[in-house]
């Protein structure tokens, strides 16, 4: 039996002529659950979303919430409410006309609605602001005004269109946590478009990275960010390196592989590969330690750094080796300034086998 605020899309495609924006995703979102999707521009993300809000009707496939099936529905119908990036707010209107909106639309009385409106505000932490105009609002506040106004109908689903892009980044923390929280409190189900992997990684129950019309990944943002199905997730999530080479040596306990330059790299067993094979695996950005001379056979790339930036809680050095890609290592930032490194330096860059991810795809996509 499915659980109220349930999404299953079945199938679903979406074609703007010659083009699949959306191709055949199959998918079900937990009810109650938070779940970012996420993607480079193009990817088909925001057109899921309008199919599931009603704003696009799908060329095929269906769409089932809490068990029903809405594909054809018109948008008030479905459960759902759709809270837009820019908040679309009516200049007109303070606050509390502004939330009650949607119910004088179906015909609440005034006061009843004036009074759900009110207590929707406290529930933002907007009461005392009742009779703002939304002019007089900061940024952090008119969003709040745009997710009470969302949830004035209780819908079983929100969706939330990149809601955090036009704030600032301190605004943007802030209000991540208050999107959590208020998800928490109301235990509906979130969808949550968004084009920054920390905010996906931070928020997430369920994680949706798309490329190119379909689901490339679906999981808890933990298993994403580890155990990434391809080089384009490695590279767009941005905590792995992604490495090429070639299958030297294929055997029950341990895989060989070698890069062009002749580096060899010592990996976990793969039963799918053989001798001569090409091999994409990955290394977690911080499980790598900068050296200027190793003693391991294996597991190590020659380079020198073209780029350190300062981060805070660790420091970001950039490396050029043999592979295509520039190798990025995250240096604790105590480890760092103990042995500082310079543009131009020779380092060495290794990791355990332990850390390496394999990946199963070929998408040569990087991401941005």
């Amino acid at each position: 039996m499915s659980q109220p605020g349930e999404i299953v899309l079945d199938k679903l495609t979406k074609s703007f002529g010659a083009i699949k924006a959306v191709d055949s995703v199959d998918q079900v979102i937990e009810g109650g659950s938070y779940c970012c999707m996420i993607g480079l521009s193009g990817c088909g993300k925001s057109t899921l979303l309008r199919m599931i809000a009603g704003h696009e009707t799908p060329t095929s496939g269906r769409i089932l919430i809490g068990g029903r099936d809405v594909t054809t529905m018109r948008t008030g119908e479905r459960g759902t409410a759709l809270m837009f990036q820019d908040y679309a707010l009516f200049p007109h209107l303070n606050l509390t006309d502004n939330v009650a909106f949607s119910l004088k639309i179906h015909g609440v009385g005034k006061a009843e609605r004036r009074d759900r409106a009110i207590e929707m505000l406290h529930r933002v932490q907007l009461g005392n602001l009742a009779d703002r105009m939304p002019s007089e609002l900061s940024g952090g506040q008119r969003q709040r005004v745009a997710l009470a106004r969302a949830l004035i109908t209780n819908p079983q689903v929100l969706l939330l269109d990149e809601p955090l892009s036009a704030l600032d980044e301190f605004l943007r923390l802030k209000m991540r946590v208050e999107l959590k929280r208020l998800q928490d409190d109301l235990g509906i189900t979130f969808i949550h478009v968004t084009h920054t992997q920390p905010e996906a990684i931070a928020l997430a129950d369920k994680v949706i990275v798309m490329d190119h019309g379909v689901i490339e990944q679906a999981a808890h943002p933990r298993v994403i960010y580890d155990q990434p199905h391809s080089p384009y997730i490695a590279r767009f999530m941005g905590g792995q390196n992604v490495i090429v080479g070639q299958v030297a040596e294929a055997h029950a306990d341990r895989v060989i592989a070698q890069a062009a330059d002749g580096a060899l790299f010592d990996l976990a067993p793969n039963s799918a590969v053989t001798v001569g094979d090409p091999i994409r695996f990955a290394v977690r950005r911080d499980k790598i330690r900068v050296v200027s001379e190793t003693h391991q056979p294996m597991n190590s790339l020659q380079g020198s750094v073209v780029n350190v930036e300062y981060q805070g809680t660790f420091v970001k050095v950039g490396v050029n080796t043999a592979q295509d890609d520039e190798f990025i290592v995250y240096m604790d930032d105590r480890t760092y300034f103990d042995n500082p490194l310079s543009v131009g330096d020779a380092v060495i860059s290794e990791w355990s086998t332990e850390n390496v991810c394999h990946l199963l795809g070929t998408n040569n996509s990087t991401g941005d």
